[in-house]
């Protein structure tokens, strides 16, 4: 008995999830340029030639995962920008929602962190403009606080792209440590409050 359209597209969109499943976790330990279309296919349990009804090439499933990864990053973004001028309390909050954050996508974070300099030049790439999107979505929301009256577009942009920055380097960093002591999770943590706090006091006094 044939399947009904809607029942194969679900079972079309498994297996490319197990496709993008098993990269990621083989991208645990080597990169993508060196990763071969076999292991993938092998760790999902497809045929090989079942590769190529979801993805181009080894670069193509990249630019996926960067998209299913980097889609994951907006609410920790957002809580960034709306503790960024606000109590310490807010701050810290936001420095917790990324520590959860990364203990609940290692695997996102660590991929996006290797591939954004990686040897991949197309996913090099849509790393960037991604970013780069990120930072202009946290440019018009910056855009419409009232600490930034005065403020000129391209100010507004670099202020935006500090604080993604400063996302992706605390994230690393306590991916890192991961699987430290508590300890050193926490120290971590401290650091990037205090950054965080650095950014938005020179982003009040800036004007002057």
């Amino acid at each position: 008995m044939s399947h009904t359209p809607g029942v194969r597209q679900a079972q079309k969109q498994r297996t490319r999830q197990a496709l993008m499943d098993a990269a990621l976790g083989l991208l645990e330990e080597q990169s993508l340029s060196s990763l071969g279309l076999r292991e993938v296919t092998r760790a999902a349990g497809v045929a090989p030639t079942a590769f190529y009804r979801h993805f181009h090439s080894t670069a193509d499933l990249g630019v996926a995962l960067v998209e299913e990864a980097l889609s994951s990053l907006h609410p920790m973004i957002r809580s960034t920008v709306s503790a960024a001028d606000d109590s310490e309390q807010r701050i810290t909050r936001a420095v917790r929602l990324i520590a959860r954050h990364v203990e609940t996508y290692p695997a996102h974070v660590r991929f996006i962190a290797r591939e954004r300099h990686g040897g991949v030049q197309r996913v090099r790439e849509v790393v960037r403009d991604q970013l780069a999107r990120f930072a202009r979505e946290v440019r018009d929301e910056l855009a419409e606080d009232s600490q930034s009256a005065g403020w000129s577009e391209d100010d507004l942009l670099m202020l935006a792209q500090l604080y993604v920055d400063q996302m992706l380097i605390t994230g690393s960093l306590l991916l890192e440590a991961l699987d430290a002591p508590e300890e050193e999770r926490e120290r971590v943590c401290r650091v990037a409050a205090r950054q965080l706090r650095l950014i938005s006091i020179g982003r009040r006094h800036w004007l002057e």
